[in-house]
């Protein structure tokens, strides 16, 4: 929030950091490539990313860390890049969105990977620059989910090393998509865990649990809904920087997004479900523990009229006087609990 109050009455376009910081400097993997040859280099000097500008192979220029505005600020300029989307990288509380300008399409959406350790969803705010023959992407932090993508490229394996800078981008999306899948698995598995919980019996710290997992399924829909349009977007687009012989595979993962959407809405209902278990469960507890002191209070109503008559201490109480009295009351009292509760089981109240 600090950051954020530093950008209020600055112009548009002024470039400063508001996110969390999650990498301690910028790094960036370069993998230039073409059917015949592939190059890599990983450096820490910006610079060293701005001849593949107009290089005649493909080049994907992974940028690991945004929170250094001048360096933001040198790629921008090289590449001729709006400060507007400068400014909108910077800032890693954008929506997902789809910008297309005449030399390239920005791209923002979020990256999401599950935490083993903590058994949460992590996500990150994920830019790209789709150029003619580059794609520059920035993340926050330095650990990603791009390898197997990069070893397809290292192989050679496939039609990517092929086709073009909007094949690299579609590529890159659809391993994005794809965790999108293993994320929904994973809390399809916590969700089967949490009813398991709740049909042996709920506890607090099981509520708590339900609410952190509904709150990571609303991270998944607020990623992946805008997401879907954004896809629209790429595959309707007519910028020459998308060729006809890549929408197939824009369509299908557009495909693939509406599918994740029908997940995460299934899996939304089925949150709701478990916390609504988890209340009735509570409140059918609840009645049964009310129906049994109830039940316990009702036998004892009548006991506690009859100590109540013979504790009066009237002077006129003939029974006091006979021998048997005491053990006559106890007995008398001992038949109508035992009949009371035989009544009560009879009427299944029990």
């Amino acid at each position: 929030m600090k950051t954020i109050r530093k950008k209020v009455g600055l112009p548009p376009g002024s470039l400063i950091f508001t996110g969390k910081q999650h990498a301690d400097k910028v790094r960036i993997d370069i993998i230039d490539y073409d059917p015949g040859q592939i190059n890599e280099l990983n450096t820490e000097n910006i610079e060293h990313c701005f001849p593949y500008k107009d290089s005649p192979t493909n080049t994907w220029i992974d940028i690991k860390g945004v929170h250094d505005a001048d360096q933001i600020s040198k790629v921008g300029e090289h590449f001729d890049i709006h400060p507007l989307v400068l400014e909108d990288i910077l800032n890693t509380n954008q929506r997902p969105k789809i910008e297309v300008f005449d030399h390239y399409i920005f791209i923002v959406l979020r990256m999401l990977s599950y935490n083993e350790e903590k058994n949460i969803v992590d996500s990150e705010q994920v830019s790209f620059i789709i150029g003619r023959n580059y794609v520059i992407s920035l993340q926050e932090k330095e650990d990603d989910i791009f390898e197997p993508l990069r070893e397809r490229l290292r192989k050679g394996k496939g039609r990517i090393r092929t086709m073009g800078a909007d094949y690299l981008a579609y590529a890159i999306l659809d391993v994005i998509t794809d965790n999108y899948f293993l994320m929904l698995e994973k809390l399809g598995e916590q969700m089967e865990a949490f009813e398991e919980k709740l049909l042996k019996g709920p506890d607090q710290e099981t509520l708590k649990q339900l609410y952190v997992l509904k709150r990571e399924n609303l991270l998944l829909r607020k990623s992946v809904w805008p997401l879907r349009e954004v896809i629209m977007q790429l595959e309707r687009s007519e910028s020459p920087l998308i060729k006809k012989k890549t929408s197939p595979f824009l369509r299908d993962l557009y495909d693939h997004i509406i599918q994740i959407i029908d997940t995460v809405e299934t899996h939304r209902d089925m949150t709701a479900g478990l916390i609504e278990l988890y209340l009735t469960s509570n409140s059918s507890r609840m009645n049964e523990i009310m129906k049994v002191l109830t039940i316990i209070a009702t036998i004892f109503i009548p006991l506690t009229f009859i100590a109540g008559v013979y504790g009066m201490n009237f002077a006129n109480m003939p029974e006091l006087e006979w021998p048997w009295a005491y053990f006559a009351l106890l007995l008398v009292m001992l038949v109508i609990g035992a009949g009371m509760l035989l009544y009560f089981r009879k009427k299944k109240w029990l």
